[in-house]
């Protein structure tokens, strides 16, 4: 809960920032519209209003705003253009002795402002994009009817701490909507955990050829992800392959092999094309939904049921 305040007071002070520069831009006379760039200019301003800040001018803000309190870091997770806005989505993790939390802020073309907090979608189906990029490129460990009215997909670590929470989340799901699909989409976030890469290597070759230990396998990584090191990985590896009914030594091989590895590059590169910038995301007929394991149950189970329903009109 500390956690969760300090970043809120981080946004408070962020936000309090834009209202005083909102405030200072009323009080000025009206601002004169520029006369128009021809030429060498045009092609300047166009080349400069592109640029994407980079990772150093991200920290070196940071640092110069919070740089006050040593216990308050800062890691870059992405720095992307935002489609058809001209604003760069700049995706960090914010470090605390309480624990971390994504913090988002999206920088304006001149580089001089940020705006605080999340882009959503707009429409009268404002999930449709996220729904047919899932149905053609989600490609994870599925359970449930291939025909099901509604699919839901998880992006989630096998390493993360806030996957193992919602994992009971997830069980009640797959008991209260059988007739749903549901796949799990392996997003190693490797900055932070270091043998989640492997862990879903050997998920994906897992799922290849025995699809219920695939989710075996995930069970068992989450009862003892807190048991796992780095010093012990292989042989819990091993002995967790085991558990799902694998050949150890095959899926050894596979994991190890660059086609598994382009498979779980596939899935990263998916997880950044739908903005995703933590673990565990749910994406409810395209709905995505973040802080899985903070959500209340009967809202969540209420949301997939509108989605289903949804789906049948």
């Amino acid at each position: 809960m500390r956690n969760f305040l300090r970043t809120g007071m981080i946004f408070a002070l962020l936000v309090g920032m834009a209202a005083a520069q909102q405030t200072r831009t009323h009080s000025k006379s009206p601002t004169k519209v520029p006369p128009k760039r021809t030429g060498n200019e045009a092609v300047k301003a166009e080349s400069h209003s592109e640029a994407l800040p980079t990772e150093a001018t991200v920290m070196a803000f940071f640092q110069r705003m919070f740089g006050y309190d040593p216990n308050v870091v800062f890691h870059v997770l992405s720095i992307k253009r935002v489609e058809g806005t001209g604003l760069a989505a700049v995706s960090t993790v914010v470090s605390t002795p309480q624990g971390q939390q994504v913090m988002n802020l999206f920088v304006t073309p001149d580089g001089q402002h940020a705006i605080t907090g999340d882009m959503i979608p707009f429409g009268a189906d404002p999930f449709a994009d996220f729904r047919a990029t899932l149905a053609k490129r989600a490609f994870g460990a599925t359970r449930g009817p291939a025909n099901a009215p509604i699919t839901v997909v998880e992006f989630a670590d096998l390493e993360c701490p806030a996957c193992k929470q919602a994992e009971p989340t997830m069980e009640k799901l797959y008991a209260d909507f059988p007739n749903v699909k549901f796949i799990f989409q392996s997003f190693p976030l490797e900055s932070l955990h270091p043998w989640a890469l492997r862990a879903a290597s050997y998920l994906d070759c897992i799922e290849r050829t025995n699809h219920q230990g695939a989710w075996t396998f995930i069970q068992t990584m989450y009862t003892h992800q807190a048991e796992v090191t780095e010093a012990n990985l292989t042989q819990e590896l091993a002995s967790f392959t085991k558990i799902a009914g694998s050949d150890p030594a095959k899926i050894a091989a596979c994991a190890a092999t660059p086609d598994t590895r382009i498979r779980i590059t596939q899935g990263e590169e998916l997880a950044k094309d739908l903005n995703i910038t933590g673990t565990p995301t749910l994406f409810v007929n395209g709905r995505p939904i973040a802080n899985l394991a903070a959500t209340d149950y009967s809202l969540l189970k209420s949301i997939v049921q509108f989605e289903v329903d949804q789906a049948k009109k």
